[in-house]
């Protein structure tokens, strides 16, 4: 009998599966349908972190193929993709060797969870890694002022764009945990003192969380994703590029569901506390509204500032982040009715995206279900799909990689 979408063996099947997708690929690179690389595509910080991330996963759960790969890929941000001119990471290397411009926040908060999860999974040079992406994070992005990420600068870090965003606070919360968590095991001085300590990095994504608590409740638990200089939302931007694939125009449903098990996260690294398991849930009620706004099952991407559909694509990364905040909110409450959601979420996730044929899974489907490659082409990594198999894991109360290293009992 075929275990249920969901269950322990489900996912521990699904988790082998989705870690062979692209493991004879080149590191970093740009992925195809079929796990291959694209060599005409650039290769990305923002896929090679990812992926030294989960493979490092890989890496404290005993895959040693895991521990290869996420290696390379470590080497891949120390050399090609590191910046040895003006610091930092480049976005990217064209096909011709060149690289593109600017430095992004986004960019930088995922150099810093890969080199979190590669610390803690042993690899080489993943400490030198995370103290210099730990040192350029706080000195060009995190403004203390404000307690809120700068988004991006010039190639030179010499002019700082106006745009700020909540697509890369977000993920600055997720690097912001884990490094905390990285500094708190840490077994020397230099590092168990990086960044003022692992309560000051808590702090720092606390701080950003409770911003996000206050946006929601200004705007019905619709969150603007873009703002300007003075943090002041720019509920138009790109109305006439609705689909960007990092700045869409109206609400993201998909950031309301990783919001609120963010925000449980960084609850958890604390004492309870009833305001921010209150925006949580009222996140998740919000972001739920999405499923089926169009007649057809599934979230749509993104709708207006009236919950009307705007992107009508189903994004894989949607569903597995409603999927990992029910099983968090149900995991933080015992509420039931959040464990349904969780098993029927999953069965449809399942169903429409995951790719038996190929494998990974379809990362965009038209709303009757159809694959589409408009926003997404291909499937560039395992990030998403990764962590909701290894959440019922990890739990909330550690990022993956320290759970997971607890969990294998190394």
């Amino acid at each position: 009998m075929t275990p249920r979408p969901g269950t322990p063996a489900w996912l521990s099947a699904e988790y082998d599966r989705l870690m062979s997708f692209g493991a004879d690929g080149d590191p970093g690179s740009y992925l195809d349908d079929r796990g291959r690389t694209d060599t005409r595509s650039s290769t990305f910080t923002w896929i090679a972190a990812r992926m030294t991330h989960v493979h490092s996963l890989g890496a404290i759960r005993g895959r040693d193929a895991g521990r290869a790969y996420a290696q390379a890929a470590l080497d891949k941000l120390r050399t090609d993709l590191h910046d040895d001119r003006h610091g930092g990471w480049h976005p990217a290397i064209r096909p011709d060797g060149t690289a593109e411009a600017g430095k992004s926040c986004y960019d930088h908060a995922f150099v810093m969870l890969a080199a979190s999860s590669a610390l803690t999974a042993g690899l080489e040079g993943a400490q030198q890694l995370l103290t210099e992406s730990a040192s350029v994070y706080l000195d060009k992005f995190w403004d203390a002022s404000v307690g809120r990420p700068r988004d991006a600068w010039d190639s030179s870090f010499s002019t700082c764009e106006e745009y700020r965003g909540l697509n890369s606070t977000m993920h600055s919360v997720e690097a912001l945990l884990a490094v905390a968590d990285t500094v708190e095991i840490s077994k020397t001085p230099a590092m168990s003192e990086l960044g003022g300590g692992a309560e000051a990095w808590r702090e720092r994504a606390r701080t950003a969380c409770e911003f996000v608590i206050d946006l929601a409740r200004a705007h019905g638990n619709r969150l603007p994703e873009h703002f300007d200089a003075s943090w002041s939302a720019d509920l138009e931007y790109n109305s006439d590029k609705q689909d960007d694939p990092f700045k869409p125009y109206g609400a993201t449903p998909g950031h309301g569901f990783e919001w609120a098990r963010l925000l449980l996260h960084a609850e958890a690294t604390g004492e309870p506390d009833d305001r921010t398991l209150a925006a949580a849930v009222a996140l998740f009620d919000q972001a739920r509204k999405a499923w089926g706004a169009d007649g057809h099952d599934g979230f749509v991407y993104t709708t207006d500032w009236d919950d009307r559909p705007v992107v009508t694509r189903r994004m894989h990364w949607v569903a597995v982040e409603a999927i990992n905040t029910a099983y968090a909110l149900h995991e933080r409450t015992g509420d039931s009715s959040y464990g349904d959601l969780y098993d029927e979420w999953w069965a449809y996730a399942a169903d429409a995206f995951i790719d038996a044929e190929n494998g990974s899974w379809h990362h965009e489907l038209a709303p009757d279900g159809t694959p589409e490659a408009t926003v997404w082409p291909g499937k560039p990594d395992l990030y998403h799909t990764v962590q909701a198999t290894l959440l019922p894991v990890a739990g909330l109360k550690r990022s993956f990689a320290r759970a997971l290293r607890q969990t294998e009992g190394s």
